[in-house]
């Protein structure tokens, strides 16, 4: 985790942007990520190279009429660090991104790179002072996301995280990242800023799937939920 807060500390402001289809990146959540187009191995060599920077971003609806070109994305992304890495005989990478922070996007760079370049500015959680609300809120989203787990595995993992030391603000972050929720309204959550905002929020959007009649959560999920993640 030193690595992680000294990555932060160091950070020059210029994020490397990897432009993803209905993926949206959370801070504290892991994601491997599969390298095959030739842009985004030298955005991983890159950044191997460097200091193993990556903001996956979430394109814009209509991303496919500009795709090899720059088509437009969400102003806010997450950074993450290059936590594993793997390179394939034929010059792919297998990486295992951990999510740093969130960053808004100020302004995309020119550069002579295959990949995106921008410059942003790293965001911070709002918190909250009064510690009865936030246990309040904790338990109001326990209570509604529990009782809908069916697999056990799943369950005592959950269960697990409800019951540690993680605060609200990363518990969201985690649960919005895993839950099936539209992707959209993963966006939605990764834009507030405000750790309480962000736990009713989660609250009305897995509420909105269950109305929807989605499946149980942790159906067809594997064996591990929420993903491994890092705790700050």
């Amino acid at each position: 985790m030193n690595e992680d807060l000294s990555a932060l500390q160091d950070f020059t402001g210029v994020a490397r942007l990897f432009p993803l289809p209905g993926l949206v990146f959370f801070p504290h959540a892991v994601q491997p990520l599969h390298i095959f187009e030739p842009r985004y191995r030298q955005l991983a060599a890159d950044a191997l190279a460097g200091d193993r920077l990556v903001a996956p971003v979430l394109l814009r609806p209509g991303w496919e009429e500009d795709y090899d070109d720059a088509p437009a994305v969400h102003p806010v992304a997450c950074l993450g660090r290059v936590a594993m890495d793997q390179l394939l005989p034929d010059g792919r990478y297998n990486l295992v991104l951990r999510g740093l922070a969130r960053v808004r996007i100020a302004e995309e760079l020119p550069t002579d790179k295959r990949y995106r370049l921008a410059r942003v500015e790293v965001l911070r959680d709002e918190h909250c002072e009064d510690v009865d609300e936030l246990m309040s809120l904790r338990t109001a989203v326990a209570d509604l996301i529990l009782p809908r787990v069916t697999a056990g595995p799943v369950r005592e993992q959950l269960r697990g995280l409800f019951k540690g030391e993680l605060p609200l603000g990363h518990l969201c972050d985690v649960l919005a990242f895993a839950l099936p929720l539209p992707t959209e309204a993963k966006q939605g959550l990764l834009e507030v800023l405000s750790v309480t905002c962000r736990a009713r929020l989660l609250m009305e959007a897995f509420q909105a799937v269950l109305d929807d009649g989605a499946k149980p959560v942790g159906a067809g999920m594997g064996k591990r939920f929420p993903p491994d993640f890092s705790v700050n």
